[in-house]
């Protein structure tokens, strides 16, 4: 038996530990919560970690970018029954010290079906059980995050890693895009993490929930100002119904969404087809640029100068893909 509570943190690979600290906290308003060697802990509100951030050895496959994705394991479930699930499944894992004091002890650490980094933490109780908003605010900033919420991956192989973290993680299926989307749930937040098929494996997305749109306008201001842009947003998904901007972050090969207004599902919901159309994706308008699935230079350099938008198509990737 296992079951999952709730996504904990995502742990990315930085150049320079010092400078991605204080970028990630002054331009998405996080706040420091941790700091060892090699390894700096950031939170959105009073949890102790959303953001882990650990000092790249310089070298692949431990270049900037994506580590791994910590889940909280739900009350009730062990880090022992979690273990004997993954034996039953016969796969692989290490079971060893968490960093810091964020994990309580032990965690599990194994991979998903294409390399991503998984670990599992024990169930921790709260510190507080009141709602954020009546607790203390500490030195929280202004206009900081609520939480984070979910990730996004890039997929050759959806059907496997939808079986995959379904038996393996006990993931609850919540709908389709057509078969090249799949978005999962853990618990009633419409996804925990989504997989997208282009052919190619890649950690698309980590995605911070704002009160409204109000406040994604403020931030987008903000990082603006800090040299940053949209790969595509604001947008109104169908699938979902969340507002979302997603921030190009080139430095570690990813994307940040900002979003509000995400569906909150019923106890006895069940998975959904939806077309795979423009609709399902925007209700507002435009699909996203050929641009926002990729992470090369081309497509950086696309997104920066609004070169599709221009006229001037974007270049196919050369082969094989280098993810």
């Amino acid at each position: 038996m296992i079951a999952l509570h709730r996504i904990d943190h995502v742990c990315l690979r930085v150049a320079d530990l010092d400078a991605a600290a204080r970028r990630w906290a002054l331009q998405f308003g996080l706040t420091e919560r941790a700091r060892e060697a090699g390894r700096v802990a950031l939170s959105c509100d009073d949890e102790p970690n959303a953001l882990e951030l650990v000092r790249s050895a310089g070298a692949d496959p431990a270049s900037p970018g994506f580590d791994h994705v910590g889940w909280e394991l739900a009350r009730g479930c062990g880090l022992a029954d979690a273990a004997a699930h993954l034996d039953g499944l016969g796969i692989a894992y290490e079971r060893g010290p968490g960093d810091g004091d964020r994990s309580g002890g032990d965690v599990l650490r194994l991979q998903d079906l294409e390399g991503n980094g998984i670990e599992l933490l024990p169930y921790r109780e709260p510190a507080n059980r009141l709602t954020p908003y009546a607790r203390p605010a500490g030195e929280l900033p202004v206009g900081h995050p609520r939480k984070l919420g979910h990730v996004n991956f890039l997929t050759a192989r959806i059907d496997d890693q939808v079986a995959f973290y379904r038996d393996a993680l006990g993931f609850r299926m919540t709908d389709w895009l057509g078969r090249g989307g799949a978005w999962m749930h853990c618990n009633a937040d419409h996804h925990g993490m989504a997989l997208v098929d282009k052919g190619y494996a890649h950690f698309h997305h980590l995605a911070f929930d704002v009160v409204d749109i109000g406040q994604m306008r403020a931030a987008l201001d903000h990082l603006g100002r800090h040299g940053r842009w949209l790969g595509w947003g604001p947008t109104r998904h169908g699938v979902g119904g969340n507002i979302a901007s997603y921030v190009r972050i080139v430095e570690e090969e990813c994307f940040v969404e900002l979003y509000c207004d995400m569906e909150i599902l019923g106890h006895d919901h069940v998975a959904r087809e939806w077309p795979d159309d423009r609709y399902s994706s925007n209700t507002w308008g435009p699909l996203p640029p050929r641009s926002y699935f990729r992470f090369d230079a081309a497509a950086v350099e696309s997104e920066r100068e609004s070169l599709e938008a221009l006229g001037t198509p974007l270049p196919p990737l050369p082969d094989p893909v280098a993810s």
